[in-house]
């Protein structure tokens, strides 16, 4: 279980009216590099978005359920899912299947009407944890080291957007199953931005 967790860095930091998700884009089988342009951050719902890291193929079996699940709710009750429902559905999920378990490590961000949050939830769905600063998969210890170093709550999206990109080029310097490209999503209550390659290079030009 330990191995199917190598290979990936996720971020993602509540700021003042948002959340910024963050991650690199390097699958990794083993020493094998298998993929340079792995999809680690997904839209679940109009302001929600789901960071992945573990095997790839229960990542993307939940986020398949989760997406019909809040597409269902929203026809039936005319509203969307809060943060709090999409959270603890995935984590009796995760809960149910104990014995074989989804290996995976899930980071829920996004806006309700409760405002910005960001949760995370371990494989077995059994920790959930509410977060202003959040990182999972091989890299995320240094990357923990970036955010807690410069982290203060408040931060605007504009600045958490530079942290993000920061921890993840961190990630990928000293862990070698983090790389290639930096993907970057600005969730507030006005939309789900997925950020373009050029301005993330721009931010990374600027440290």
């Amino acid at each position: 279980m330990v191995e199917a967790f190598k290979g990936t860095t996720t971020v993602g930091i509540v700021c003042d009216g948002g959340v910024v998700l963050a991650s690199e884009s390097r699958a990794t089988m083993g020493n094998f590099i298998a993929s340079r342009t792995a999809r680690k951050i997904y839209q679940i719902d109009d302001l929600v978005g789901l960071t992945t890291a573990g095997v790839v193929g229960d990542a993307q079996s939940l986020v398949r359920m989760i997406q019909a699940e809040a597409r269902l709710y929203r026809m039936q009750k005319g509203e969307p899912l809060t943060m709090k429902a999409i959270t603890s559905l995935l984590s009796n999920v995760l809960s149910a299947r104990r014995y074989y378990p989804y290996l995976v490590q899930l980071v829920v961000g996004g806006v309700d009407k409760q405002g910005p949050s960001i949760y995370s939830l371990d494989a077995l769905g059994g920790q959930i944890e509410e977060h202003d600063t959040v990182s999972t998969g091989s890299g995320s210890p240094i990357a923990y080291g970036v955010l807690e170093a410069l982290y203060k709550p408040g931060l605007n999206l504009k600045e958490g957007s530079v942290l993000g990109v920061r921890a993840i080029a961190n990630a990928m310097k000293r862990d070698s199953a983090s790389g290639n490209a930096i993907a970057l999503v600005r969730i507030t209550k006005d939309g789900y931005e997925e950020v373009s390659a050029q301005e993330v290079a721009e931010i990374q030009s600027s440290f």
